[in-house]
């Protein structure tokens, strides 16, 4: 068994909680103990009284685990994902794969889950073994078979069936006047 026992300051952990539970305390002592018993992530949180300290950490981190993703990367190291940082979903053979700027991951889930569970977050359906998330779409590239290419920010590339072109145009219309700009 292996245990850390660190004191944090919230300043140090910016990218993990928002600024409104960071105004709730200046340190927070933070546990880490590995050890083979435990087969899933555990988080306690533990105080003398149910505060609005107590209150912004369990929501914060609910906000994070609860639309996060778990998967597992190429080293076999289990990762958590945020789902809007995620560019595509695809299966490939009986696994389903999640690319994100950072690299390629195993995900437990099926893709028509994943597809019913973040279709309301941009993600879209290209063909049927990928889901990408329309919001990270840089641009798309007509050919002449009647394929589109599509490009994403981070360079990834991927192609669309043609029976999904007419609901990616569907998606492009009427993504035109919500007031987001995209890098085209």
């Amino acid at each position: 068994m292996l245990e850390i026992d660190e004191r944090i300051n919230y300043t140090e952990s910016e990218r993990l909680f928002t600024n409104d539970l960071m105004k709730s305390a200046d340190l927070m002592q933070i546990k880490t103990i590995i050890d083979k018993k435990y087969k899933e992530l555990e988080i306690h949180v533990l105080k003398d009284s149910l505060d609005d300290e107590v209150r912004n950490v369990v929501r914060e981190l609910h906000g994070v685990f609860d639309e996060s993703l778990t998967g597992t990367d190429e080293r076999g190291n289990k990762c958590v994902l945020r789902p809007l940082d995620i560019v595509s979903f695809y299966a490939e053979g009986q696994r389903v794969f999640a690319v994100d700027d950072s690299g390629k991951y195993i995900v437990s889930s099926k893709l028509y889950e994943l597809e019913a569970k973040y279709e309301s977050s941009g993600f879209v359906r290209i063909s049927k073994s990928e889901i990408v998330n329309f919001k990270k779409i840089k641009s798309l590239d007509m050919s002449l078979t009647g394929t589109i290419k599509v490009i994403m920010k981070n360079g990834y590339e991927t192609y669309t069936s043609r029976r999904n072109v007419a609901k990616i145009k569907e998606i492009i219309i009427k993504n035109r006047g919500d007031g987001n700009e995209r890098d085209t």
